[in-house]
């Protein structure tokens, strides 16, 4: 049987891996196993490191960035694989805040809503994922009010200031304290 093979999105990853850069978690390509939680990624010691060859879904690692992203930076640095991934966060806060965040990054980048939310990812959730935060009431969706507890952005809500950060636009891209609000 002759399996399909398909070139990596070099431009695609280039995007994601500079405005990851650019927010202060490093992210490269590297030597990584085979084998990993998501294909091709890899967490080591709250770096990204990737394998082009083998990341099946570049926006994987935004969403990766996310799980760095809402961690005290002390607990960034002792994230590696899945280990570590959440600090003093219960498991699924954590993950709910990464997936805002992600929905956040892939918003300020200009992707496209699948290029995240791939229909391969997310427990096969990502059309309902896509559709709660595409709904008019963006506000309330999940892991927003982690990222604005974590002083990264602002829930949209009545009384917000115009000029404070609303979600999905992020007043900062990674958690500083405790809670910043």
């Amino acid at each position: 049987m002759n399996q399909v093979t398909t070139s990596p999105d070099t431009g695609l990853i280039n995007k994601i891996c500079a405005f990851i850069n650019s927010i202060g978690i490093k992210c490269y390509e590297g030597t990584i196993p085979e084998s990993t939680f998501l294909p091709g990624v890899e967490i080591v010691c709250g770096q990204l490191v990737y394998n082009s060859e083998l990341l099946t879904y570049p926006g994987d690692l935004l969403h990766e960035a996310g799980h760095l992203a809402v961690l005290l930076p002390e607990h960034r640095l002792l994230a590696n694989g899945s280990e570590n991934m959440s600090g003093y966060l219960h498991e699924g806060g954590a993950e709910m805040a990464a997936i805002a965040w992600s929905w956040a990054s892939r918003e300020y980048l200009g992707l496209a809503d699948e290029a995240v939310f791939h229909p391969g990812g997310y427990k096969n959730s990502s059309a309902s994922i896509i559709s709660s935060f595409r709904s008019t009431n963006i506000g309330t969706i999940m892991g927003v009010p982690l990222l604005q507890w974590m002083g990264m952005t602002r829930e949209n809500k009545r009384g917000i200031d115009a000029t404070e950060a609303v979600f999905p636009k992020m007043s900062r891209w990674l958690r500083q304290g405790q809670n910043l609000l």
